[in-house]
């Protein structure tokens, strides 16, 4: 792992987003909760914030980190071809919290894919990657 010792603890935030590609038959199917597996939406947002959780655990070299926030949210574009997928994580530490971030949204985006591939085997996951990352000084 990198030695972040010498940082100084600041507030830091990061933003990822990425989405899943699919039909609208099956869009229909998760805002209806008809899916065998039960409520997509739901399963995928808990998916997310356990997974941004253990990143640490996860990915080689990534130092654990002690989240202060964590939160996943779904929408749908008028195109009604796709879900798009955004996390936050926040904390107070000695290095970024990136890595939680675009955890979140990959594993929401798993989650998505596992619930509906009885229904729907043309889903894709694309375009996972960094929004913002921002960091700002520590309240005592």
């Amino acid at each position: 792992m990198v030695d972040v010792s010498a940082k100084p603890v600041l507030l830091r935030e990061a933003v990822a987003i990425g989405e899943i590609r699919l039909r609208p038959a099956t869009l229909k199917a998760i805002e209806s909760r008809t899916l065998a597996k039960g409520n997509a939406f739901a399963s995928a947002r808990l998916a997310g914030i356990m997974a941004a959780k253990k990143a640490g655990e996860l990915i080689p070299l990534c130092h654990p980190l002690p989240l202060t926030h964590c939160e996943v949210n779904f929408s749908v574009p008028r195109t009604r071809d796709r879900i798009l997928i955004t996390a936050s994580a926040k904390v107070a530490a000695q290095t970024g919290v990136e890595m939680e971030a675009l955890t979140a949204v990959a594993v929401a985006a798993l989650t998505l894919y596992d619930m509906c591939k009885a229904v729907d085997k043309t889903m894709r996951i694309t375009g996972i990657r960094l929004k913002s990352k921002t960091k700002s000084v520590a309240l005592p």
